[in-house]
């Protein structure tokens, strides 16, 4: 995670915005750890990018398929102990980024985090 944190820092990104992208990518990972790897351990590759104005974190590994991007929005206006377990975390995610995309290219899940750089940063 220090890796993403540095390359945010170096593109202009303030400790604010960057706290938001590595909660973002912890997230992620757990995810992928829970639903990509649920039985043995697995890999998973981060690497970050700049492409005009926007930050992107890219995640790839070769677990079994999981498109967190499909997944319904949770619940969040029941109370604590009438909501489901789980979907916070993708929740966050999508309210922390700017665009959350997925695809599966051949025995690989690619997600991707794009932060969009305006003037809040």
């Amino acid at each position: 995670m220090n890796g993403v944190s540095e390359c945010a820092r170096v593109q202009g990104f303030d400790e604010k915005k960057i706290g938001k992208i590595e909660l973002a990518l912890e997230e992620a990972l757990v995810n992928i750890c829970k639903y990509s790897y649920p039985d043995e351990p697995g890999d998973a590759e981060v690497n970050c990018k700049q492409d005009n104005n926007r930050f992107i974190i890219e995640i790839v590994d070769s677990g079994i398929p999981f498109d967190m991007t499909s997944l319904p929005s949770p619940d969040i206006t029941s109370s604590v102990e009438q909501r489901k377990i789980g979907g916070l975390g993708i929740f966050l995610i999508k309210k922390t980024v700017d665009e959350v995309d997925y695809r599966r290219e051949g025995n690989f899940n690619i997600l991707n985090l794009t932060v969009n750089r305006d003037d809040d940063t």
